[in-house]
């Protein structure tokens, strides 16, 4: 749970410092900035609710920034290890490769509150799926889960 002792060291840092703890979160500088300049925030609530409004507000530029600093890992596939979990991991890569050739990025999808056993299946499910969105729904879905994966990075950030 966020606590205000995190807040208040976020809202008293230096806006450079503060400005690189936000990149870690999303990685669009307009994003991080804009959290930056509105400090300090009264509670963490408020802060969520400008760092959501500061993500439906990125322009084309902003997501392609943001994308470009996520970098796939391949944390759905820890601890995998029942019978056929190679075959997994295989279609986990070409399904990823499919969809950064198609619309020029890499997949994010937030997988908070989900159990480990469960994430394989649903990144996989949802990379396919979404491989049949058209470039401009694509971005609009991207940008979604950017923010969720944003929000949920940011309130690790703030807390103690």
């Amino acid at each position: 749970m966020p606590s205000l002792l995190g807040l208040h060291r976020f809202n008293e840092a230096d806006p450079g410092a503060a400005e690189e703890a936000l990149l870690a979160c999303c990685g669009s500088h307009r994003w991080a900035l804009r959290l930056t300049a509105h400090r300090p925030y009264p509670d963490i609530e408020s802060l969520l609710a400008a760092a959501s409004e500061a993500s439906y507000d990125l322009r084309p530029a902003d997501l392609a920034e943001a994308l470009a600093d996520e970098s796939w890992m391949p944390q759905p596939l820890l601890g995998m290890r029942a019978p056929g979990s190679q075959a997994a991991h295989t279609a986990l890569r070409a399904a990823h490769a499919a969809y950064e050739a198609r619309y020029g990025h890499v997949f994010v999808v937030c997988l908070d509150g989900l159990a480990p056993e469960e994430m394989l299946d649903t990144v996989l499910t949802s990379v396919r799926t979404r491989l049949a969105n058209e470039p401009d729904e694509e971005r609009l879905v991207a940008a979604e889960e950017l923010r969720r994966i944003a929000l949920t990075r940011l309130e690790h950030l703030v807390g103690a």
